[in-house]
């Protein structure tokens, strides 16, 4: 069956139900084993989701709107998404292998009124915008699941005053641990993510090249992330962790770069290179260059006479 419109499942009994799985133990928190799943081999279309969803899978047989590089690790994948995000399934027709893992479900008022519940928000990799999965080596794989073991026997127990703390601190253990192994994942993925680095360099370059400042000011991040298609926030954290500087600092040093140029080789007014950067107030170029810089335009120039 194929779905135009995204499927929104607001409950997690809804998600159950959806799976052809048997109702959850508790209306706002599961823990759902992957090789019982049937159902969800029968859909192709998109989802969206009214509360977290965290999913270790293997033998998956699946394409997948998620996830913009290769899938290169022989082991889990993690994937993490927020309330609201869509995800885009085509789910293939024969199956061949059994697929695996686990997927908990937590809906934000299993949350209200306890720390996680802006903490939870502060864990970058669900604003990446399903766009990078999290590869996970066997070691790290074999961690992750003896948490989700310990959680998903506290979800299995009858309920009691302590249960929704111990879910919750065993949900905080898995987040902070997908944290660290999320920054190992940019300095393994070396090849793949130098590869980034220099589409990001040509994007740039195309831009200022074309002109583009002059009609539509400094390349936003935003801009620069579609252009990759990968996240704003991934890559900002992976450009942090190979070269020390964010997105917005490696447009700032390209900007700063043609300044310098300008600068020394023509006889343009700072005005005159403020406006062709894309800049509105030569203030702002000034006082940009001098930050990056420690000397002003005129300065700079001076130097070169």
């Amino acid at each position: 069956m194929s779905n135009t419109q995204p499927l929104r499942i607001k409950t997690i009994a809804e998600f159950h139900k959806y799976m052809g799985m048997p109702a959850p133990e508790h209306p706002l928190v599961s823990v759902m084993d992957m090789s019982l799943v049937r159902k969800v081999a029968e859909y192709h279309g998109s989802i969206v989701k009214d509360f977290y969803s965290i999913s270790m899978k293997r033998n998956f047989e699946a394409k997948m709107k998620y996830g913009q590089q290769i899938f290169d690790f022989d082991a889990g994948i993690l994937f993490f998404m927020a309330p609201g995000q869509v995800l885009r399934l085509e789910m293939a027709t024969e199956p061949k292998l059994q697929q695996s893992g686990w997927m908990i479900s937590i809906h934000p008022d299993f949350l209200w009124n306890t720390p996680l519940a802006k903490a939870i928000k502060q864990y970058e990799y669900f604003d990446y915008a399903v766009n990078e999965a999290l590869f996970v080596s066997e070691k790290e794989e074999a961690i992750l699941n003896g948490i989700v073991q310990n959680m998903q026997g506290e979800y299995m127990a009858n309920m009691d005053q302590f249960s929704q703390d111990l879910i919750i601190a065993q949900l905080e253990l898995l987040l902070k641990y997908s944290e660290r192994f999320y920054h190992r994942q940019f300095i393994t993925r070396k090849i793949t993510n130098h590869k980034v680095l220099d589409r990001f360099e040509e994007v740039i370059n195309d831009y200022f090249n074309n002109n583009d400042l002059l009609r539509s000011g400094l390349p936003t991040v935003q801009y620069v992330a579609e252009h990759l298609n990968i996240s704003p926030n991934y890559l900002s954290n992976l450009l942090k962790t190979l070269t020390g500087q964010s997105t917005q600092q490696h447009i700032h040093d390209k900007l700063i770069e043609r300044a310098k140029e300008k600068l020394s080789v023509t006889d343009l007014s700072v005005s005159e290179i403020a406006y062709e950067l894309g800049f509105e107030h030569p203030q702002s170029f000034s006082k940009l260059f001098k930050t990056k810089t420690n000397v002003s335009p005129l300065e700079f120039r001076a130097s070169f006479n």
